[in-house]
């Protein structure tokens, strides 16, 4: 069993905001994470909602902005917030901009000598993270995702790349086809190279059509998300959901932009949504 060592411990609406550090096999790292415990977790285990947080943040954004605590220990269900890249490797060029390398792992499995050693946030969000949670900590194998930006990106990957490891799936503001946006040409020609056909495994456009299960997805997005037109491009997914007929809802919200004050927003109708799938709401 793989060591997890408490970092920081904080009360909460009766519950308990930790901060876990551990050894990473797949990143070849050590790597932080944090988690809300509701007080169910007192006397029995909960399901456990995954929150993959955006470009330039780590493990402590949502837990400290999005103000998800209150609702998630009503319902009784857990919050993991994994970093968004590995720390500490120090590769050389993974500092030079602020929208790749660290901080800006992108929820890929990277294949590029360079980077394949340490960048492989996919296998490390969707398997390795989950099994040290459920390992040690008082929570089931029911599990949802969701997230934000490059994080919104990194959920849809899990729910469409393995559906049957979630219950549901949503995301604001995701990076929809990244395969054509700035961000995302720039972090996959390096972290899988200039062969754009080894990218559509890792672009939720172009992946809707190609699952065995399909996963009802929420979206959220602002209107006056200044990523919007060129970075985000819920219009594509949309499109793609249509002629796939994979259910989706889109919610446009009216006046919001990009930031944690429209995720904290909204959040608490995640919270219920991903409730309702893991059996804690009707």
């Amino acid at each position: 069993m793989t060591a997890v060592r408490e970092i920081s411990r904080n009360q909460a609406f009766g519950g308990q905001q930790l901060r876990l550090q551990h050894a990473s096999e797949t990143l070849q790292c050590e790597m932080t994470f944090g988690v809300f415990l509701p007080p169910k977790t007192q006397t029995s285990p909960v399901p456990v909602l995954y929150w993959l947080s955006g470009l330039t943040c780590n493990d402590e954004n949502f837990a400290q902005k999005a103000g998800a605590q209150r609702l998630a220990s009503e319902l009784g269900i857990a919050v993991v917030c994994p970093d968004t890249s590995p720390r500490g490797t120090d590769l050389p060029g993974e500092h030079d901009s602020w929208d790749f390398g660290s901080g800006a792992g992108f929820y890929l499995n990277a294949t590029q000598p360079h980077w394949a050693g340490h960048y492989n946030m996919y296998d490390y969000v969707s398997k390795e993270l989950p099994a040290i949670v459920e390992a040690n900590l008082p929570v089931t194998d029911q599990r949802s995702v969701s997230g934000h930006s490059m994080g919104g990106h990194g959920a849809l990957m899990c729910a469409l790349k393995d559906p049957d490891r979630y219950c549901s799936v949503s995301a604001f503001a995701p990076i929809c086809h990244p395969s054509e946006t700035p961000w995302g040409i720039k972090a996959f020609s390096h972290y899988l190279g200039e062969d754009r056909n080894s990218w559509r495994e890792w672009d939720a456009t172009q992946l809707v059509g190609c699952v065995d299960r399909q996963l009802p997805i929420l979206i959220d997005q602002g209107t006056d998300d200044e990523f919007l037109g060129e970075e985000l491009k819920p219009g594509s997914l949309e499109q793609a959901c249509i002629c796939t007929h994979h259910p989706l809802e889109v919610r446009m919200q009216e006046g919001y932009d990009h930031s944690y004050f429209f995720i904290a927003s909204f959040i608490n109708d995640h919270l219920r949504y991903h409730a309702r799938a893991l059996g804690l709401l009707k």
